[in-house]
């Protein structure tokens, strides 16, 4: 039977054909973005049980996601029938995880063992940081669980990690001695308990081959074809399982892209498929380079960017689509713009093209970025969601320090109290909190005054650690009386030890929740910045941030924006993506800055985010970003400068006149008129109060009424709010468009 008698190959490309017919012997297939190496991989698996009567159990395909799994053997299914289910296809973790439950023995485990997940981990390092008396604030559990992740991610077992001079040399330099001894303590835990952790599953799985010469021959016989999706985000324990299970027959293949290379953080090891050659001299290297997602003009501006890397595998990509538009580079005055920009264009694109929202994505390099962004898209009533992690005021450090603002802004706040109240750890265990909440209940007392009266009401040592924290509350409080928001919540967050525990915690992730609160900390600095704002209270941010995260339950099937980090979008695509934040020290990383090869990442970074889009590209950046509380300046990104010019359009509109549905036709009007200060080369002049200007008695200010500002010039009053104490007036302003104002504040001319 020819090949051409298989209705799956007629629809393939030239290079892709070859991709799927060539099985035998060692191949590398370099994928370029959006070139269809998922059909590539799918097809040559049933091509080899359709052509060449291979037993599906006798085919490896390993992969990184569980969803790229079943996404291969649905497809398989579909061409070859319900066999494609007997395949040994899955993750790596997965795929291994299997093999040692059926070998465990070998290894001194029972095929029953506990798997431990991260927590469990961490939990176990800090029982052994007790019995072993060591400070759990030099040894964080964080920073231990990473260092043995690192260590079992290169194959360096507990022995070999204390028998290496270079290791102990690097620990007691970092002040941490002990941790080839918590290392060993650890395995021998694990080991006792019959339990792995994650990493175990490779490190073991390794071992298992290296000491079991008859279990590894076991696997090579029946393995005769061995697959490796996203061969560029293998690490040395994960190709060298690989390495040894194809060894036999040498009916390797793997397909990757080294331009996608993104994940040297996890341990991943570009050098595997840069290097795959060598170990490998009679290779068959198969280059698929048609692009079928994007226009010519995103392709070319990937091929230009990913050109300046001197480590790569040379491809030449390209497409038949059409050129489609020119990628416009959106410029702001600050972050905070930024996303208002990205907002409107959103917006606009919606109206223009009818476009969903689930056409749109947001990428940044940094979770921390978001905030800007999702504030703007909540007022102009755009859905959105953030894949990857929680919505940023969701996210627990920024929850934490939120809920410090709001125990000292309302002390009565029980929600807020039972968070802090032991935050940082400061001895006042769960059974002191209830006793404190039951006493309240009680006595028919307010919470606070029972802390400020907890050493008459109960006595005893126990009261020391809540005086204590009854007293750094009340300082806080003459902090909120006299100073602004941003120097109060500062304050706040340093006094409080939230922003030292984090600073301390060097992990990515540790970095990543510092990074974070000096984001909220940013945005209170624009709140009290903004010369618009009357009230400028930590109460008022805290009622401006509670109105602003009400959040909307999405879930996948909505019609939502994606928000994500450029890791997280790999292997995605949309039509319309905003790449934001293109600046120096952002983006590229500063930390990616020391070397030649972590700059080139950065760069693939950049190229798996050009390479999202399918019709159309933005790049932004802010002249001007709020971090660490200061308005700092901000360069434009090198890698700008690296995409060809020609391929490139500044915007310098802010939003068009497009059709805008009646529905939306009043905000939009108006946030034109709020934001067009703002928009390059249309500067609003500060309005110049009338020669007779004098504020009026607005005690019976009402709708209808015209009025002068002197900030904001002439407006008509739309209606007056009477809340209480605080009396409100929307007011709709000739040049600034609706501004709400309260009038004990507000200086108004009735005219």
């Amino acid at each position: 039977m020819s090949t051409g008698e298989y209705f799956y190959l007629k629809d393939l490309n030239p290079s892709q054909h070859e991709g799927v017919i060539n099985v035998k012997g060692p191949t590398m297939i370099i994928a370029g973005a959006g070139s269809g190496k998922t059909r590539v991989l799918t097809t040559r698996i049933a091509y080899l049980m359709d052509h060449y009567n291979v037993d599906p159990f006798n085919i490896l395909s390993l992969t990184f996601t569980n969803k790229a799994s079943k996404e291969m053997r649905n497809r398989i299914e579909k061409l070859i029938g319900p066999e494609a289910r007997n395949i040994w296809m899955g993750t790596f973790h997965a795929v291994f995880a299997r093999i040692l439950r059926t070998e465990a023995r070998h290894i001194g485990y029972t095929n029953n063992f506990t798997i431990y997940d991260t927590e469990d981990s961490k939990s176990l390092i800090k029982n052994i940081l007790k019995s072993l008396n060591l400070d759990d604030k030099l040894y964080k559990a964080n920073v231990v669980y990473n260092r043995i992740s690192n260590a079992k991610n290169r194959l360096i077992s507990w022995k070999e990690y204390n028998e290496n001079p270079i290791y102990k040399a690097d620990d007691e330099i970092n002040g941490r001695p002990e941790m080839g001894r918590i290392y060993q303590i650890y395995t021998l835990r694990c080991l006792k308990a019959d339990a792995m952790d994650f990493d175990d599953l490779l490190f073991k799985t390794n071992v298992l081959f290296q000491e079991h010469l008859d279990v590894l021959n076991k696997y090579q016989q029946r393995f005769h074809y061995v697959m490796i999706d996203e061969f560029q985000d293998t690490n040395i324990s994960q190709y060298m399982i690989a390495k040894k299970l194809g060894a036999v027959r040498q009916n390797i293949c793997v397909v990757g892209d080294d331009a996608q290379s993104i994940y040297a953080f996890r341990g991943a090891d570009i050098q595997n498929i840069l290097n795959f050659e060598r170990d490998y001299p009679d290779l068959q290297l198969i280059k698929l380079e048609q692009n079928y997602r994007s226009t010519k003009n995103i392709v070319q501006a990937a091929n230009s960017l990913i050109d300046k890397n001197t480590a790569q595998l040379k491809k030449d990509v390209w497409t038949k689509n059409e050129s489609g538009e020119l990628i416009e580079i959106i410029k702001s005055a600050s972050d905070n713009e930024e996303g208002k920009l990205v907002a409107s264009s959103i917006f606009e694109t919606k109206m223009k093209n009818q476009a969903y929202n689930a056409d749109f994505a947001i990428l940044y390099r940094t979770n921390s970025q978001s905030r800007a962004i999702e504030e703007a898209l909540r007022r102009m009533n755009i859905k959105y969601r953030v894949i990857g992690g929680l919505s940023f005021y969701q996210r627990r450090e920024i929850k934490d320090l939120v809920a410090y603002i709001r125990f000292v802004v309302n002390s009565n706040d029980e929600t807020a109290l039972r968070r802090i109240i032991n935050l940082p750890k400061r001895g006042i265990g769960p059974t002191t909190v209830e006793k404190l909440f039951l006493t309240a209940e009680e006595q028919g007392a307010d919470i606070w005054d029972i802390l400020r009266h907890a050493q008459e009401l109960f006595g005893g040592r126990s009261t020391k650690q809540i005086e204590t924290f009854v007293d750094l509350i009340k300082n806080f409080k003459n902090t909120v009386k006299n100073k602004d928001g941003y120097e109060a919540a500062s304050m706040i967050a340093k006094n409080s030890g939230l922003l030292k525990e984090l600073y301390d915690d060097k992990t990515v992730e540790g970095l990543s929740r510092f990074e974070n609160v000096q984001e909220l900390l940013n945005a209170i600095k624009e709140f009290v910045d903004d010369q618009e704002r009357e009230d400028k209270s930590l109460a008022s941010f805290l009622q401006d941030v509670a109105l602003l995260t009400d959040e909307d339950r999405n879930n996948n099937n909505e019609d939502t924006v994606t928000l994500m980090t450029i890791h997280m979008a790999k292997g995605l695509e949309f039509p319309y993506v905003y790449v934001v934040g293109l600046e120096e020290e952002l983006f590229p990383s500063q930390m990616m800055l020391g070397s030649r090869a972590d700059l080139e990442e950065e760069r693939r970074l950049f190229y798996v985010a050009i390479t999202r889009a399918e019709k159309k590209l933005h790049f932004s950046y802010a002249l001007n970003r709020y971090r660490f509380g200061r308005l700092k300046n901000c360069e434009p990104s090198r890698f700008l400068q690296e995409v060809d010019s020609n391929l490139i359009h500044v915007n310098r509109k802010f939003l068009s006149e497009s059709p805008i549905p009646n529905s939306n036709l009043q905000y939009a009007r108006n946030f034109i008129k709020q934001n067009l200060d703002k928009a390059p080369g249309k500067k609003i002049p500060d309005h110049k109060p009338s020669g007779d200007f004098k504020p009026s008695d607005v005690s019976d200010l009402s709708g209808g009424m015209k009025v002068e500002h002197p900030k904001f010039g002439f407006g008509k009053v739309i209606n007056v709010e009477n809340n209480g104490t605080s009396k409100k007036a929307n007011i709709d302003f000739d040049l600034h468009g609706q501004k709400t104002l309260l009038l004990s504040f507000a200086k108004l001319r009735i005219i």
